[in-house]
């Protein structure tokens, strides 16, 4: 028998796979976070605010709904607010320079078999390691 937590993250992915396809069977756009939010920062996305404010709504709002359902969830995240500053920022940075994020490169761009899409995936994940081990290892931060 597998443990809780393969299983959820087995739910989480076919979640957001299935997202990701109705996003783009309803609307033939990519479902990608950083684009979605793009579009009511920067103006772009007037014409269909209403469902990029609803889908980052649902991307906030589930994750406290799930937890007065099933409890708190340990989820090893750091108490070092700066932290938590500079890897947002960080990501924030990486998905506008490389036009889009884990959702739309890793699971939309994959899935329609995107070169793009799969060596975004590449370097974030090769990226992702790296920092794993400076941050751990060599600074002790993590």
């Amino acid at each position: 028998m597998l443990e809780q937590d393969w299983i959820w993250g087995f739910v989480g992915g076919l979640m957001i796979g299935g997202a990701g396809a109705l996003f783009l069977l309803m609307n033939g756009r990519i479902m990608g976070a950083s684009g979605i939010i793009g579009g009511l920062v920067d103006g772009s996305g007037r014409s269909n605010w209403g469902e990029r404010l609803a889908f980052l709504a649902g991307l906030v709002l589930f994750p406290p709904v799930l937890a007065l359902l099933y409890g708190t969830v340990d989820t090893r995240l750091t108490d070092n607010v700066w932290l938590l500053i500079a890897a947002g920022l960080l990501v924030g940075f990486g998905t506008r320079i490389a036009n889009g994020c884990t959702s739309g490169h890793g699971v939309c761009g994959i899935s329609r078999l995107s070169w793009r899409g799969l060596a975004a995936t590449i370097v974030y994940i090769v990226a992702g390691g790296v920092a794993v081990v400076a941050f751990r290892h060599l600074f002790g931060v993590i």
